[in-house]
């Protein structure tokens, strides 16, 4: 049975997720903008560097990145704000899987993990 997080711990970790959180959005708002059409709101800025062909062919390329950039960031995002709401309804620090304490050494390194080691172990060795 693993030892629970401490509420010090979790404030720090908070505090963290919170800057963490900041830097994701104002990151995400230097490469996308806002989009009626998308979904989720947001898409990912083509860039206009000219009418030549090396020039359309770097905005491809550079869009491409942005792209993929906005996926990763949205993706840290959520996961970010899972566990903002996890230390916020008291449920942080346990494990979705098998309901036990999540190490605090593995919320430390991983405070967006929402899983323990066992379980994510297990979990992978079956993918």
């Amino acid at each position: 049975m693993e030892k629970e997080i401490k509420k010090e711990e979790i404030a720090e970790i908070k505090k963290q997720l919170l800057e963490r959180k900041n830097q994701i959005e104002k990151d995400l708002e230097k490469i996308s903008r806002e989009d009626d059409h998308d979904f989720d709101d947001r898409s990912a800025k083509f860039p206009e560097y000219g009418d030549k062909a090396d020039e359309n062919a770097q905005e491809i390329s550079d869009y491409s990145t942005s792209i993929v950039t906005q996926r990763v960031l949205e993706k840290s995002l959520e996961d970010v704000s899972k566990a903002l709401m996890k230390i916020d309804d008291d449920t942080y620090g346990i494990c979705k899987y098998c309901k036990s304490a999540i190490s605090p050494e593995r919320l430390k390194a991983r405070p967006t993990a929402s899983s323990c080691i066992v379980c994510k172990t297990e979990l992978q060795s079956n993918e």
